[in-house]
């Protein structure tokens, strides 16, 4: 192997070192934010504790529901059959993804523990700094973030 081909080897594993594995946190090729590794809708957070609980809860499993093809866990079963009777209330906006990102036109992964309910609805953030943005004034990014979603949805697998 020659001093290149050596040195871009030494490179390659140090970037991969380095560099934050994110897909493990959640494909971005799937209409509902997904753990690849586990299968499971928001890393197994309870999507209707938001709302009961006004906080991220891990959910059990022993109260699992699918949904749009996607494992969803909760915390308990009164959670679950809420859910059942209204996934489109209580999953998060736009499958999970962050909307300050969709409103550019990016699918980019939520973090479940970065979250707003507002209107009834939840939303879930990639970073701290987009949450707290968001929260500061929703409908600034809800407009543009509505507006794009159908388009931005209709690139990411079914």
């Amino acid at each position: 192997m020659g001093l290149g081909m050596a040195l871009f080897a030494v490179l390659a594993a140090v970037f991969a070192l380095v560099w934050p594995d994110r897909s493990a946190i959640g494909s971005t090729t799937e209409r509902i934010v997904v753990n690849r590794y586990s299968g499971l809708a928001i890393e197994g957070f309870d999507p209707v504790a938001y709302f009961t609980d006004s906080r991220a809860v891990r959910g059990r499993p022993d109260f699992e529901a699918a949904e749009a093809g996607t494992v969803w866990r909760f915390h308990n079963a009164s959670n679950r059959d809420a859910f059942a009777a209204h996934p489109e209330v209580y999953g998060p906006q736009f499958g999970g993804y962050d909307p300050i990102d969709v409103a550019r036109g990016i699918a980019y992964a939520g973090n479940p523990r970065f979250f707003v309910v507002t209107r009834q609805r939840l939303y879930l953030f990639g970073r701290e700094e987009s949450r707290n943005a968001f929260a500061a004034d929703p409908a600034r990014f809800l407009k543009d973030a509505t507006a794009r979603w159908p388009s931005l949805q209709k690139t990411l697998a079914q």
